[in-house]
């Protein structure tokens, strides 16, 4: 892979790929940046737990105390509204669950019908408990209208969950619109920013919690947080003992958090406008040449993250096509790597009113700071190639 022009989450350097590879799939993990593997390796070093009252536990406390305020600077919160927990599935799962145990499982839920499947199965095992919910479906363009939300707000309402951006799309919601709906009805508001945090400012979401995922960023594996504003009250989903404010039992992931910590310090440092201009950069260097091919359609209007490509080629499937990329070097993905491996057509794409043969010539390419202008130069050829061959083989079929 060639050197990038703008650097924030550079591959470790014990993890880096041969040359011929371009890495595609920042939107199902990131590289780990070496600054989050060096402040794990320290943690490593840390023997004591957190909550032992003798040296060594103390130096422990301090480091993750340490490490909770660096990720609380991501929201401009109060370290102790901060729960750590091991990655965004499990953020989403207190923030659903724990809302409605704390209320007896009684009262609605709205939700959209395009949300991560950490968000989409809570909110199905809660009606299974008595809880109502409102699944409210995007537009075409991907995007949840706010007056939709607006409209399926009841007086029992008791949290409005709407994802920052989709995973698969990058459709950017109307966050703050919803936010200010909630306010406005007395419900609290859950923002699902894995697919953002570390790219966009979470600091004016205007959200009673925010769910993110340290390894989207550069952070390790197995590592998140979820932003529990003062007030909001959850009950536990993991119980045993008093950790992160009694809201999460059990021994801190020391390494983890510290690592995490040092990809937030990170973006905070690198995330500016001109970071924000490249991704803008390649995401067109991209669209153009893919569009040169013929029959290539974006699924998404503006706003978008611009890491995130969400492209579809007329007459062939997505999942050939990023087979034969893949021979290539070339990583991309043809939605969720949640669901990689099923035959599933994307309930994201289905949602948008896609068709199942339009859903399953989809494929995305996730951009990240490792993939230079260059790289997206030989993305261009060889997946033009690729597309060419694909459909001379399949009789040719371009709309």
């Amino acid at each position: 892979m060639s050197a990038p022009s703008l650097v924030l989450n550079p591959p470790c350097p014990s993890a880096e790929v041969v040359p011929s590879e371009i890495y595609l799939d920042y939107a199902a993990t990131a590289p780990l940046h070496p600054r989050a593997a060096q402040a794990m390796e320290d943690g490593h070093r840390l023997v004591g737990n957190p909550s032992s009252r003798h040296g060594a536990g103390r130096e422990a406390a301090d480091a993750l105390t340490d490490a909770r305020q660096t990720i609380a600077l991501m929201f401009e919160a109060d370290a102790d509204e901060v729960v750590l927990t091991a990655g965004g599935s499990e953020a989403n799962t207190l923030a659903l669950w724990g809302t409605f145990a704390a209320v007896g499982f009684r009262g609605h839920l709205v939700t959209s019908s395009i949300e991560h499947p950490a968000v989409l199965a809570n909110a199905q095992a809660l009606q299974d408990l008595g809880v109502e919910v409102t699944f409210v479906d995007p537009a075409p363009s991907g995007h949840v209208d706010s007056e939709a939300v607006a409209r399926a707000l009841r007086p029992d309402t008791a949290l409005v969950s709407v994802m920052h951006a989709n995973n698969e799309t990058g459709a950017i919601q109307p966050i703050r619109a919803i936010a200010d709906i909630a306010v406005q009805s007395a419900a609290a508001f859950h923002v699902d920013a894995v697919h953002t945090a570390g790219k966009l400012d979470l600091t004016s979401v205007g959200a009673t919690m925010i769910s993110v995922s340290a390894h989207k960023f550069g952070g390790p594996r197995g590592m998140g947080a979820l932003l529990v504003r003062r007030g909001h009250r959850l009950l536990p989903v993991m119980r045993g003992g008093p950790q992160e404010n009694r809201l999460r039992a059990g021994t801190e992931n020391v390494p983890g958090a510290l690592g995490m910590a040092a990809a937030v310090d990170v973006c905070l440092r690198k995330t500016s406008m001109g970071y924000r201009l490249g991704m803008r950069d390649r995401r067109e260097q991209l669209l153009d040449g893919l569009r040169a091919v013929g029959g290539v359609h974006l699924n998404v209007a503006e706003p978008v993250l611009e890491e995130t490509i969400s492209v579809r080629f007329d007459g062939i499937r997505a999942d050939t096509l990023a087979d034969d990329l893949d021979m290539h070097g070339i990583y991309v993905s043809t939605g969720s790597a949640c669901h990689a491996g099923e035959d599933s057509v994307s309930h994201v794409l289905q949602a948008m009113r896609l068709t199942e043969d339009q859903a399953r010539g989809t494929v995305r390419f996730s951009l990240g700071p490792g993939v230079s202008p260059e790289d997206v130069d030989r993305v261009i050829a060889v997946t033009s190639r690729a597309v060419k061959r694909l459909r001379a083989m399949a009789g040719g079929i371009v709309r």
